[in-house]
């Protein structure tokens, strides 16, 4: 297999998604993901646990002085810079049935008032470290380590089944 094969080829590709009512489940667009560690001069979130949209992407803040873009930005700069493309793979869950679905598998309060829109934070998905990340009030987006995320499709597909 050639690497040009392997670039391409996605941890859900052909993956079937979970569309029923109330809820959607789905491998998101791709898209480069850069990892920056240490001082920025980058317009980058500074409040703990919140994301912003920015010209090139959205830029998640991860921890203290680390933070995940998710989009094609040009020249990223800290302290440390890694590209962690092909080492993640996203999913975004909408509906109304979108944070219980979630919470079946994620402690967290998924109350709009205690995750707010904007909201990103490292989390756990069954056994499973996540992303999570609140776009809207009915829209979830997850980041995961791409060897977990056909696991990650199937603890929400059963606990989309009730």
């Amino acid at each position: 297999m050639s690497e040009t094969s392997l670039q391409r080829r996605g941890p859900l590709d052909g993956a079937a998604p979970i569309d029923r009512p109330g809820l959607a489940v789905r491998a998101a667009p791709p898209v480069a993901r850069t990892k920056l560690c240490g001082a920025s001069p980058m317009d980058l979130p500074r409040e703990s646990c919140r994301a912003r949209d920015l010209s090139e992407g959205t830029a998640l803040w991860l921890g203290p002085e680390e933070w995940l873009l998710l989009g094609a930005f040009i020249n990223p700069q800290a302290d440390c810079v890694v590209d962690v493309s092909h080492a993640f793979a996203g999913l975004d869950i909408t509906g109304p049935e979108a944070a219980g679905t979630i919470n079946a598998g994620c402690p967290l309060d998924l109350d709009l008032a205690a995750f707010p829109i904007g909201m990103c934070t490292r989390t756990i998905l069954g056994k499973a470290e996540i992303i999570l990340w609140r776009r809207d009030v009915e829209w979830f987006h997850i980041e995961i380590a791409r060897s977990f995320a056909a696991y990650v499709l199937a603890l929400l597909r059963e606990a989309a089944q009730g």
